[in-house]
Order: C-alpha cells, then sequence, then structure tokens
C-alpha cells in the first residue's frame, strides 16, 4: 500500500494529465485543441514573417533556387 501511495504522489502530474486527456478523447474536444493549435501555429508564423520580411525572402528564394 505504502509503494501506491509513493508511486501516486511521485506521478500525480502524469495520472492527472492522462485522466484529462482520456476525458477529451471521450467528448471529442481534442478535434477543437488540435484547431486552435493549428490557428495560434498560423498566427506565430504570420507574425515572425511579418517581422522579418527579408530574411524569409532570401530563403526561401534560396530554396527555389536549389530545386
Amino acid at each position: 500500500m505504502e509503494n501506491l501511495k509513493n508511486f501516486i504522489i511521485r506521478y500525480r502530474g502524469a495520472i492527472i494529465g492522462g485522466i484529462v486527456a482520456i476525458i477529451a478523447l471521450i467528448l471529442r474536444i481534442h478535434k477543437f485543441l488540435i484547431g486552435c493549435i493549428i490557428i495560434l501555429a498560423g498566427i506565430l508564423i504570420g507574425n515572425y514573417v511579418q517581422k522579418n520580411k527579408e530574411y524569409v525572402k532570401d530563403k526561401i528564394k534560396n530554396i527555389i533556387e536549389r530545386w
């Protein structure tokens, strides 16, 4: 019983995360979360490109020239 208690205390974050993940899968929340992650990635990439236009243009140009 002591080993189980130590296991739960040591890995409680992983256990809670696993339970939340299982609930998200059951309720199909994962589709919403994936959508949010894709939107957030698009926002971050757009912001990076806007702030580094010349650098991005040069990199894209170099990639195209290699082909």
